[in-house]
C-alpha cells in the first residue's frame, strides 16, 4: 500500500474513532476541544480527516476521552483472521481418549501472539467404562447440543442437558463421568489467556 494511502486511511480511522468516543461521552465539539486543549476548528478538522494529528494531540485526545491511545487506531488493521467451517466439514482429530464412538471435530482455532481459541464439536455415540480426564491451561466452555451426560470438574459433577452451558478452569481435571442419553453432542470452546510476561 502507498504511504499516502496508509496516511489517508489512518486519518479516516482516527476521525471516526474520535467522533465515536466524543458522542459516547456526550460531549459537543466545543466541550471536547476545551477539555483536550485544542481549538474547535482543529478538532473539527481531525473529525473530518482533514489533518494529521501529532502524537501529542493524539495523547491529549485519548486523555480527554479517557481511552487508551491505541483505541483511536481501532480498525486500522482491518485484516483479521477468521475460520469458517461448513457443517460436517470439521477436521477429525485424534486425541487422548479418542476411541470408537468418540469423535472430536476441530471447528477452528485462532492463534495470535498472546491469544488462542480452540473450538471442538464432540460427538459421543457409544458408552465407555472409563473416561479420560483432561487438564489444560485456559478457560473452557461446554455447550450441550444433544443427549444427556454427567460431566466432572474437580470434585463437582454436573448433569448437562441440551441448552446447558458449563464454563470452568481447564487446569482442574475434567471429563465426562457418565453418558446418560446417547448420542451426545456438545461444543467445547477453550480460550487461552495472555501468556506474555508482564
Amino acid at each position: 500500500m502507498e504511504t499516502d494511502a496508509v496516511e489517508g486511511t489512518l486519518e479516516r480511522i482516527i476521525a471516526i474513532r474520535v467522533r465515536e468516543y466524543r458522542h459516547a461521552a456526550g460531549l459537543s465539539v466545543g466541550d471536547m476541544a476545551q477539555r483536550v486543549g485544542i481549538s474547535k476548528a482543529m478538532l473539527s478538522k481531525i473529525e473530518n480527516a482533514q489533518t494529521s494529528c501529532s502524537l501529542t494531540t493524539l495523547s491529549r485526545l485519548a486523555r480527554g476521552l479517557e481511552v487508551p491511545v491505541t483505541s483511536l487506531f481501532r480498525g486500522m488493521d482491518a485484516e483479521r483472521e477468521a475460520v469458517f467451517v461448513p457443517a460436517g466439514q470439521g477436521s477429525r482429530i485424534v486425541r487422548r481418549g479418542t476411541r470408537v464412538g468418540h469423535e472430536y471435530a476441530m471447528l477452528g482455532a485462532l492463534r495470535g501472539a498472546h491469544k488462542r481459541m480452540e473450538a471442538l464439536l464432540v460427538t459421543l455415540t457409544e458408552s465407555s467404562e472409563v473416561f479420560p480426564l483432561f487438564q489444560h491451561s485456559g478457560t473452557e466452555l461446554i455447550f450441550m447440543l444433544e443427549g444427556t451426560m454427567v460431566y466432572g470438574h474437580g470434585e463437582s459433577r454436573y448433569t448437562l442437558l441440551p441448552g446447558d452451558a458449563l464454563q470452568f478452569d481447564g487446569e482442574g481435571a475434567h471429563g465426562p463421568d457418565e453418558l446418560v442419553a446417547l448420542p451426545i453432542r456438545f461444543l467445547s470452546i477453550t480460550a487461552y489467556g495472555d501468556t506474555a510476561d508482564h
